[in-house]
């Protein structure tokens, strides 16, 4: 197949998913699958291969992330409805005092959403912000923007969230390696879209925004400190998976003749296996020892898979993508061009999911595509760690926070601004944190990480 081709190919498939999505309001999953299809008829492969490429393709992504995100949503939940987000949140401001107050709040969101999605993260943590702007006489804007940067940061950059370990998984990436290589990207990022972009925008909006919103909060009330989980092991729980992860990516660099020690941190540094510990010890730490029964675990655990089914579809929808621009030769047709045209492989990364995050406003529909067609591009002797390839990727998915994305507006209502201001506040802290992003992973790079 001719590189012309193949780049028309994926450009239609590409659009096609956008228009199905935006336009025709299909569920993202339907959209993928569609597309995949015509991109499979198109690039003339026979029928029957074209289905079974597609289910081998969500087949082998689900069988890999399926599971961690299962088990991470688990986690996640029991730091919500135990109230350890709030012990944290207590702490850490109280630690931190009223005139470090934003970068409490980010320290806040970094830690609490290492364990939880966004939209969960941001509904535990918002009437927290508003709480504490109250106590503190501090504006709401003051105290939220730093959080909310916080939690789109991890999202993008860290395990075990959806975008990430699925482009961890098409770029056969190691998790230890990305976790410290993802807090190294993910620190400065908060930092410039947090407390610094923050002390920056809010003295230059109206002195009332946000103000209804912090009114519409006043009657909130925090819980009462003597219910919640102790700070030291509710920070443990949160960390245990990270840890194990850590030191099971250690191994590697243990030679051959290593002993019984290290073949058990493998095991469990497994990403499936630590977070099932990390689940397990959830359900003791912040569920069973602070007096909750077994039947409410359960139904805690069992009420948290609901919302995954379609996340999970839309994800084995991304692979079975990938796989159709695999198999089809087109991306090793792009992979071909890119080499020839010098593209350096974390820009054209970066710059791809930035595109498909404009078009659909899915973070993790953007990563999950962007991967689909960059990660092949390694195998053509590119040197660049694929850990870099997934954290440029990450980077991109969480650029401008367009108005199609559920985040922008779930923002605007919550800190009840305008829309001009959510473009100035969320829109514009997204960008920061996909740009200070990229030159992060340009860094380290040129530092031969």
């Amino acid at each position: 197949m001719s590189v012309g081709m193949a780049l028309l190919l994926a450009v239609v498939a590409i659009c096609v998913v956008v228009f199905l999505i935006e336009r025709c309001k299909l569920n993202p999953f339907l959209a993928l699958f569609l597309a995949s299809m015509l991109l499979g008829f198109a690039a003339g492969m026979p029928a029957s291969h074209v289905v079974s490429t597609f289910e081998k393709g969500a087949g082998q992504v689900l069988g890999q992330i399926a599971s961690v995100i299962a088990l991470g949503t688990m986690l996640g939940k029991m730091l919500e409805v135990s109230g350890g987000a709030d012990r944290i949140a207590m702490t850490v401001v109280a630690l931190a005092g009223p005139r470090r107050l934003d970068w409490a709040m980010m320290v806040i969101g970094l830690l609490v959403g290492l364990s939880v999605f966004f939209t969960v993260g941001f509904v535990v943590l918002v009437p927290l912000a508003f709480s504490i702007a109250r106590q503190t006489k501090m504006p709401i804007l003051h105290v939220a923007l730093p959080v909310t940067a916080a939690l789109s940061v991890v999202q993008g950059y860290m395990p075990p969230h959806p975008g990430t370990m699925f482009a961890l998984a098409a770029c056969h990436a190691d998790i230890g390696r990305l976790i410290w290589m993802g807090a190294l990207v993910s620190l400065p990022a908060a930092i410039v879209a947090g407390p610094l972009y923050t002390r920056f925008i809010v003295p230059r909006l109206p002195a009332d925004a946000g103000a209804a919103a912090a009114s519409a909060h006043g009657g909130n009330t925090p819980r009462d400190p003597a219910s919640l989980p102790g700070f030291g092991m509710t920070l443990f729980t949160i960390l245990a998976p990270m840890v194990l992860m850590l030191a099971g990516s250690a191994t590697r660099f243990t030679g051959p003749q290593a002993g019984a020690w290290v073949q058990v941190l493998r095991f469990a540094g497994d990403p499936n296996v630590g977070l099932a510990l990390a689940a397990l010890l959830s359900f003791w730490t912040l569920g069973l020892r602070r007096g909750m029964t077994r039947e409410k675990v359960l139904a805690y655990s069992n009420e948290c898979l609901g919302p995954l089914a379609g996340l999970l579809l839309m994800i084995g929808a991304g692979g079975g993508f990938g796989a159709e621009l695999m198999d089809s030769g087109i991306s090793d047709a792009i992979a071909r061009a890119a080499v020839d045209m010098h593209v350096p492989l974390l820009v054209l990364a970066w710059g791809l999911a930035a595109g498909m995050r404009v078009a659909v406003g899915s973070a993790t529909v953007a990563m999950s595509t962007t991967a689909g067609i960059v990660a092949p591009i390694m195998a053509h002797g590119s040197a660049v760690s694929p850990e870099l390839v997934v954290l440029a990727t990450g980077a991109g998915a969480v650029m401008f926070g367009p108005m199609n994305d559920s985040g922008f507006w779930q923002v605007r209502d919550a800190l009840g601004l305008s829309v001009p201001q959510t473009l100035r506040t969320w829109s514009v802290l997204e960008t920061l944190i996909g740009v200070v992003g990229l030159a992060m992973c340009v860094l380290m790079q040129a530092c031969g990480l």
